[in-house]
C-alpha cells in the first residue's frame, strides 16, 4: 500500500495509456467526461455497440456497485471509454465466469475495433487537454444494430429537443382551441385510457409475480431460460395493458358518441356510432404521441442522456401520422387508421429500441441471481416484482400505439386467449420443474464460508461454524437437504460481515471446531485513549495473517480517524479529512499481496455529542460497538471441504470484493471499551 510516484505526463498520454490498458471488454457502458473518446471510436469502429442508457442507469445509483473505470474517470479525472460483455449476465462473479464463454467473434470485434481506434488515436494532433466536465460537452451516444455509432453534443440535443417541445406544445394548444372544450375533454378521456392501460398493466404483472413464489420452488424460476419471463410477466402486463387501455376507449367513445349526436344530426345513428370509433381511435393514438412528449419533456429538463429514444418515440409516429392522417378540416369525418401508419411511424423506433431494450432485460433477469445484498434482508417477492414492473413498463411504452389499432379489429379475442395460454404454459413449466429455475452453467450464487465470530463474546471463547447463505431470492432448505451435514435453516441466526449482514442463513457446528486456530483471530487493542473535551483513541488493529479485511468504524461516535501503517507511521494510507458515511458507518477495504502490511495504527476522533441509539434490537447491537472487522482467508477447513464437494450442481460460490473468503474471523470493539 505504499504510495507510487512516476514522472509527469501531459494529459493526451494519460488518455491514451488509459484507453491502452483497459480496453478488455466489449459494449460501451459509460464515457466520458470528455466527448473525444466516444466520438473518435464512433469514428472508425468496425462494429461498434455502445449506449448512453447504461451510464444513465450507473448514473442514477441504480446499480450499487463501480467498476475500474471510476476510479480513472471520479478521482483521477481521466476521460475514456467503460467496456462490458453483455451476455449471461447470471454468471457474473460466480465460478461459472469462465473464459470459455468468451466468444471467438466477440474477442475478434474487439480487437479489430480496438486496432483501429488506436491507429487513429496515436495518429491524431487533436487530443484533448482539458477534463470536458461541462454538462454542455456531454455526448450522447448509441448504436444502430452494431453497425454505425452515432454521438452528438448536449448542446445539440438541448436545441433539438427545446425545438420538438415546443413545436409539439404549439401544434397540441392550436389544436384544442380550434376543437374546443368537446376536443379538451376528449383529450383527457384518452389521457384516462393511457392511465388505465398503465394501472392494469402493472396490477396484472404484480399479481404474476406474486403468484410466483407460492406455486414454484423459486420465486425467480425465469433465471436459466430467460425467455420465461415473456410467458410470466409479458402475457399478463400486455393482457392487462390492452384491457385497462380498452376500458378507456369505452369511455371515450361514449362520450364521442353523445357529441356527434348534437353536432351530425343529419347522419343516421349507426353512422354516428361508427364515426365515434374511428375519431376515439385517432385521440388514443394522438395520446400515445402525448406520453412520449411528456417523458422528453422530464428526460430534457433533467438532462437525461437516453432522451433521445422518446424523441424517436414521439417523432416518427407523429411524422407518420401527419403524413398520412391528418386533416386541417373539422368537418370531415374520420376514418380508419391506415396499417401503412403504424409501420411507418414504428419502424425507426423499433429499430432503435429493440436490441438496448433484449439486453437490458437480459442483464436485469441475469442480476436476480444477486438481487439481495443483505441476504434474507427482503421480501422473497420483490426481486420479481421489480422484473415484473420493468417488463410492464416495456409493454405500456411500446405498445401504446399499437393499442389504439386494436379495439375497432378483430383482435381483441385472439389477444385475451394468446395471452393467457402464454401464460398458463409458462407458469405450468415452472411450477411442474420442466424447465428448472437453475442450472449448472446458470448457477444460483451462494457463499460458503466458515465462520469465527469472536465479534460478541470479548475474550470469551469464540462460536465457530459453518455457514451457507445466498444474494438469490428464496429459501435454502432444498440446497441444505442434499448438503446434509446437519445444517439448519432460518432467521435465528442474524451474521454482520461488516460490508454485509445476513438475515437468512443455512448453518452447522458439525466440524466447525477444527481447521483453524485461536492466534488468526484479528485483534483490537487500545492503545491510548485521553478523555477529555476533545477525545482522542490510538488504537492497534492487527490482522494476523489476513491481507484481506474489511473494517467498520461508527461515525455517530467517530467524526474523523486517522490509519497509518504501524510499521511504517509516516506512511498515512487514510489521512485526515471528511469521511463518508452509509447508515452511520465508513466501511474500509483492504486487499494486498503476500507483503501487505497486517498492523496498523488508527487514531480516531470522537463527536462532542453522541447520537440517540434506535429502538431496532439489531441496529441497537451494532449501535453499541464502535469497530466491527472481518478477515479473510482463503484457505478450505476440512468441514468446508466437505460441504463444497455435496454442494448442488445449480449452486455456485459468489465471488464478489466485499464476499468473505471460505474462511472468516469477526471482531469487533465495543463503544464502552
Amino acid at each position: 500500500m505504499k504510495q507510487l510516484y512516476c514522472s509527469p505526463l501531459s494529459p493526451d498520454i494519460l488518455i491514451f495509456s488509459f484507453f491502452l490498458l483497459t480496453y478488455l471488454m466489449l459494449f460501451v457502458k459509460q464515457a466520458g467526461p470528455h466527448p473525444w473518446a466516444i466520438e473518435n471510436y464512433a469514428l472508425v469502429a468496425k462494429y461498434p455497440t455502445a449506449q448512453i442508457i447504461a451510464e444513465d442507469i450507473f448514473s442514477s445509483g441504480a446499480i450499487k456497485s463501480a467498476t475500474d473505470f471510476q476510479v480513472y474517470k471520479e478521482i483521477a479525472g481521466l476521460s475514456g471509454l467503460d467496456f462490458a460483455y453483455m451476455e449471461n449476465t447470471a454468471v457474473y462473479h460466480t465460478k461459472n465466469d469462465r473464459l470459455k464463454l468468451l466468444k471467438p467473434g466477440s474477442l475478434q470485434h474487439l480487437g479489430e475495433n480496438m486496432l483501429a481506434f488506436l491507429l487513429h488515436a496515436a495518429a491524431s494532433s487533436n487530443l484533448p487537454k482539458d477534463k470536458g466536465e461541462s454538462s454542455q460537452d456531454k455526448s450522447i451516444y448509441f448504436d444502430i444494430l452494431g453497425t454505425y455509432l452515432i454521438t452528438f453534443r448536449q448542446r445539440v440535443a438541448n436545441m433539438l429537443y427545446n425545438s420538438v417541445i415546443l413545436q409539439s406544445l404549439l401544434i397540441w394548444t392550436t389544436s384544442l382551441l380550434m376543437g374546443g372544450y368537446t376536443a379538451a375533454i376528449s383529450l383527457a378521456l384518452s389521457c384516462l385510457s393511457v392511465i388505465l392501460m398503465w394501472i392494469c398493466s402493472i396490477g396484472f404483472s404484480i399479481i404474476a409475480a406474486f403468484i410466483l413464489p407460492l406455486v414454484c420452488s423459486s420465486p425467480v424460476p425465469f433465471v436459466a431460460s430467460p425467455w420465461l419471463v415473456v410467458g410470466l410477466f409479458g402475457a399478463p402486463a400486455l393482457l392487462g395493458a390492452f384491457i385497462g387501455h380498452h376500458m378507456g376507449y369505452l369511455i371515450l367513445q361514449s362520450y364521442l358518441s353523445c357529441t356527434f349526436v348534437g353536432r351530425k344530426r343529419n347522419l343516421p345513428m349507426i353512422v354516428k356510432s361508427d364515426v365515434a370509433k374511428l375519431d376515439a381511435e385517432r385521440w388514443l393514438y394522438k395520446t400515445g404521441l402525448l406520453q412520449w412528449l411528456i417523458l422528453l419533456t422530464v428526460g430534457n429538463y433533467y438532462k437525461i442522456g437516453s432522451s433521445y429514444l422518446a424523441l424517436a418515440w414521439l417523432i416518427s409516429p407523429a411524422f407518420a401520422y401527419g403524413l398520412l392522417e391528418a386533416t386541417l378540416s373539422p368537418a370531415r369525418l374520420p376514418k380508419p387508421l391506415k396499417t401503412l401508419t403504424l409501420l411507418i411511424g414504428l419502424s425507426i423506433p423499433f429499430l432503435l429500441s429493440s436490441g438496448m431494450i433484449i439486453r437490458l432485460t437480459g442483464t436485469v433477469i441475469g442480476t436476480a441471481v444477486r438481487f439481495e445484498r443483505n441476504p434474507g434482508s427482503t421480501p422473497e417477492w420483490l426481486g420479481t416484482v421489480i422484473i415484473a414492473l420493468f417488463v410492464a413498463a416495456i409493454i405500456c411504452f411500446t405498445m401504446v400505439y399499437l393499442m389504439s389499432y386494436v379495439h375497432i379489429s378483430d383482435a381483441k379475442l385472439p389477444i385475451i386467449v394468446g395471452t393467457c395460454i402464454l401464460f398458463a404454459i409458462s407458469l405450468g413449466a415452472a411450477w411442474m420443474g420442466v424447465v428448472p429455475p437453475f442450472r449448472e452453467d446458470t448457477a444460483r450464487a451462494v457463499n460458503v464460508v466458515h465462520v469465527v465470530d469472536a465479534a460478541e463474546t470479548y475474550n470469551e471463547k469464540p462460536v465457530s461454524y459453518i455457514s451457507l447463505f445466498s444474494s438469490t431470492p428464496g429459501n435454502l432448505v432444498k440446497e441444505a437437504d442434499q448438503i446434509g451435514e446437519g445444517f439448519v435453516c432460518g432467521r435465528d441466526r442474524f451474521q454482520d460481515f461488516v460490508t454485509f449482514s445476513v438475515n437468512y442463513s443455512c448453518w452447522t457446528d458439525k466440524g466447525a471446531q477444527t481447521g483453524w486456530v485461536a492466534s488468526d483471530i484479528p485483534a483490537i487493542s487500545v492503545e491510548k485513549d485521553t478523555k477529555d473535551e476533545n477525545r482522542i483513541t490510538q488504537i492497534i488493529i492487527d490482522t494476523k495473517l489476513s491481507t484481506r479485511w474489511s473494517l467498520g468504524i461508527n461515525t455517530k461516535e467517530i467524526d474523523d480517524f486517522l490509519l497509518k501503517d504501524a510499521a511504517d507511521l509516516s506512511d498515512e494510507l487514510i489521512p485526515l479529512g471528511e469521511k463518508s458515511s452509509v447508515d452511520g458507518w465508513h466501511i474500509i477495504q483492504f486487499s494486498g499481496g503476500p507483503k501487505a502490511p497486517t498492523k496498523f495504527t488508527l487514531t480516531l476522533f470522537w463527536n462532542k455529542t453522541r447520537a440517540a441509539i434506535t429502538s431496532d434490537y439489531e441496529e441497537e447491537e451494532k449501535e453499541n460497538l464502535l469497530l466491527r472487522i472481518r478477515t479473510d482467508f482463503d484457505r478450505q477447513t476440512p468441514q468446508i471441504e466437505k460441504v463444497l464437494k455435496k454442494l448442488p450442481l445449480w449452486c455456485s460460490l459468489f465471488g464478489k470484493s466485499t464476499s468473505p473468503h471460505t474462511l472468516a474471523f469477526l471482531s469487533s470493539l465495543p463503544v464502552d471499551f
